[in-house]
């Protein structure tokens, strides 16, 4: 009789738990899961929602995995990333607004995992340190240390899904002269805070959302001028005084920075948002994604299998319009792979699928063409599994009118609203404009503001 199977998950944040949820589910319409054991090295799940105001290294010793900050508001509309069998109104039982701050997705991501009754899976404080594939036994030996006892175990696996993301190793590039620099200069990944950029004269070196969104945090809570560099092309934004994009820096001298068209500025901090890199500091070369940040890494069939070895699936390792419901779409393909419902073909018909997605990919060039690269991605995934079906189409229509909405104002998007394409609920104003909200917790975000009395 065939001993049941074990299988290893690496990371408990929106990825794994997306996977656990999806045995959950299997389970409930009577499937026999095997033995799944889930290993985090944080003491909670929620991976980069977890909040922390940690940097470098955490209370054991490890590098912080997170790189949330205080006052971070989702920096896209919630109905794009809506679990299609857990919505917003299920959890919270009244509409809300489109774009909520950290603790309260972070409440959303949780309430459906603790539903599923999935935490037992879990070893919290356990980092994994190596993965080993064996060929002639087909198996996994997975070595991990307990944080919090010091002990090494080593347990086999017969497949193993890498959850862990790939948005906590930071880019770190060098520019000329930055030794020389006399203020503070920190990755993204090591920002905690805008309040402490009050007054000051802020550069921060990218052109992607990190810089737009600390941008515009930095200005928020009252910096005194906030110049974002850019490498490739402007993001373009109608930004408000004391916010400007200049083109790619040249260099530093202490505190002054030179640009390539020729304009010379001081600054008090510099933020590097210059992105992050895959990395997986346990796994071979021969398991280990080598691809930039882009919507299909090669390597990958169907954007979670590694092609060299089907027994090793990532979850999330795209660069990402679609984010908690596209993790599920990839965990219940993955599952139904792993429990049998689904046939996994052969290794030459898997590389035909990949390449001619990979053509779809590079094909798409605008960013209506890529949000669509990525439904249709996501489309193909739900097609192939019982994970339920929703209008992806509508989703692309909201990100694009996102995006138009930034271009109006990139300082009161936020404060726009959309229906949910699970539930056809609308969105409902938060109480208080973004610009002026500056209580980013669960109960200041709940709470009904008292009326107005007129006098």
């Amino acid at each position: 009789m065939r001993q049941q199977k074990r299988i290893a998950i690496i990371g408990a944040g929106p990825s794994g738990m997306a996977a656990l949820r999806a045995f959950a589910a299997a389970e409930l319409q009577g499937d026999t899961n095997p033995e799944i054991i889930c290993y985090e090295k944080q003491d909670d799940w929620g991976g980069q929602w977890n909040f922390s105001w940690r940097t470098g290294t955490d209370h054991y010793g490890e590098p912080v995995h997170s790189s949330m900050y205080r006052n971070l508001w989702s920096n896209g509309p919630k109905e794009a990333l809506e679990f299609a069998e857990y919505t917003f109104d299920d959890h919270f039982g009244r509409p809300i607004s489109s774009y909520p701050p950290r603790e309260v997705l972070w409440d959303y991501i949780n309430g459906r995992a603790m539903q599923s009754g999935v935490k037992a899976r879990v070893r919290f404080a356990h980092a994994v340190r190596w993965v080993d594939y064996s060929e002639e036994a087909a198996q996994f030996t997975v070595t991990v240390d307990n944080l919090r006892t010091k002990e090494t175990v080593r347990e086999t696996f017969d497949e193993v899904i890498v959850a862990t993301g790939h948005f906590a190793f930071p880019n770190v590039p060098n520019f000329t002269g930055i030794e020389t620099f006399p203020g503070e200069v920190i990755h993204a990944h090591e920002f905690r805070g805008a309040e402490r950029l009050k007054d000051k004269r802020v550069l921060l070196i990218g052109g992607s959302y990190s810089a737009e969104d600390i941008g515009v945090q930095a200005h928020k809570m009252g910096a005194q001028q906030v110049t974002m560099s850019y490498r490739s092309q402007p993001q373009g934004f109608a930004w408000p005084e004391g916010m400007q994009e200049v083109p790619e820096i040249v260099g530093f001298d202490g505190q002054t920075a030179t640009f390539v068209d020729g304009q010379v500025r001081e600054f008090d901090t510099v933020i590097l948002c210059t992105g992050y890199l895959h990395h997986y500091p346990f796994l071979s070369r021969e398991l280990h994604i080598e691809s930039p940040n882009n919507l299909y890494p090669e390597g990958l069939y169907r954007g979670v299998v590694w092609q060299n070895n089907p027994g090793l699936c990532y979850l999330g390792a795209q660069d990402q319009w679609f984010t908690f419901n596209m993790f599920d779409a990839q965990a219940w393909y993955v599952r139904d792979l792993i429990l049998g419902r689904a046939e996994l073909p052969s290794a030459e018909a898997r590389a035909e699928h990949a390449r001619a997605w990979l053509e779809r990919f590079e094909a798409a060039q605008t960013v209506a063409q890529q949000v669509q690269f990525q439904a249709d991605y996501i489309r193909d995934l739900i097609d192939a599994t019982d994970y339920p079906s929703f209008d992806l189409d509508e989703v692309v229509r909201i990100f694009l009118a996102w995006k138009a909405d930034k271009q109006a104002n990139i300082l009161t998007y936020r404060d726009c609203t959309y229906p949910s394409v699970i539930t056809g609920t609308m969105a409902v104003r938060h109480h208080t404009d973004w610009l002026d909200e500056f209580d980013d917790s669960i109960e200041r975000y709940l709470e009904t503001p008292k009326p107005q009395v007129t006098q």
